[in-house]
């Protein structure tokens, strides 16, 4: 047996395995993106309107079968159009997708000054966004701010939001330990069952993370709670050790890039 044929021999045993495994692999990176887009509203409509066409084929209903082989097509452009925000979502989170992430492999140092001007307003009542860029270009939403490219620092947060700047009712981008944008505008959330008693900073926080993957911090002028917005969902009156946390998991954050004081526990408040 030729050394081809041997490789060709291991390869039939393992061949059923890695094509589970491939196969296993991609069904649940599919099933995260598409809860995470809550694109499970796509699916359940797919999924009906199968089992309306498996009870029509397996019953034997003529005109059953005749009206969904002749909408079918119809149908598929509906759900095209009416679920075109999902549908852009999925796709977006694909082309985001870092499909063989194998763990933290960036340290980050500056979250502690934004995490300490958070709370530093947060206890004088003064609103605060603060949007950590990931892996989705945000250039037209920092071209909707003043640009600064500052280093990004406790006290210059602070100053921004914490009095009556022109720059104080936006947002502040995050990038890279610099501070690239302020006063920056962002959209509104699209969700029907947000809450009312949220303000507009909460509203395009979650907006925000409807369209990218960006995370947004937010400190409430009201009340004073500083809450994320990641994922299309908002989690509200965070503490610190919520805060820091959730910010060690979403940003891919090693332990020792924040202080010893700041403990994670897991993220429980959702809006």
């Amino acid at each position: 047996m030729t050394a081809i044929e041997k490789i060709q021999f291991i390869y039939n045993y393992i061949r059923p395995v890695l094509d589970i495994s491939i196969l296993a692999f991609v069904f649940y990176k599919s099933y995260s993106i598409i809860v995470k887009t809550h694109g499970l509203q796509i699916l359940k409509g797919l999924l009906i309107m199968g089992l309306a066409y498996v009870v029509a084929l397996a019953l034997d209903l003529k005109t059953m079968l005749w009206l969904l082989n002749t909408i079918a097509p119809g149908l598929l452009i509906c759900f095209a159009i009416v679920f075109q925000p999902e549908l852009r979502k999925i796709f977006l989170k694909l082309g985001q997708g870092d499909w063989f992430k194998l763990g933290a492999r960036t340290k980050h140092t500056y979250v502690d000054s934004v995490l300490i001007a958070a709370e530093m307003l947060s206890n004088i009542k003064r609103g605060m966004l603060a949007v950590f860029i990931r892996k989705t270009n945000l250039k037209d939403i920092i071209d909707t701010g003043t640009r600064l490219n500052a280093d990004l620092t406790s006290s210059l947060l602070v100053t921004i939001f914490a009095h009556d700047t022109p720059l104080h009712d936006g947002a502040c981008i995050i990038q890279g330990g610099k501070i690239v944008s302020a006063g920056c505008f962002l959209p509104l959330s699209e969700q029907y069952d947000i809450k009312k008693t949220f303000g507009t900073r909460h509203r395009a926080a979650l907006g925000l993370s409807e369209e990218t993957d960006a995370i947004v911090l937010v400190v409430s002028e009201e009340t004073g709670a500083i809450s994320l917005a990641y994922d299309s969902k908002l989690y509200y009156d965070l503490t610190m050790e919520q805060l820091t946390k959730t910010l060690e998991e979403q940003l891919e954050l090693t332990p020792d890039s924040f202080t010893e004081e700041d403990p994670a526990n897991d993220v429980t408040s959702k809006a």
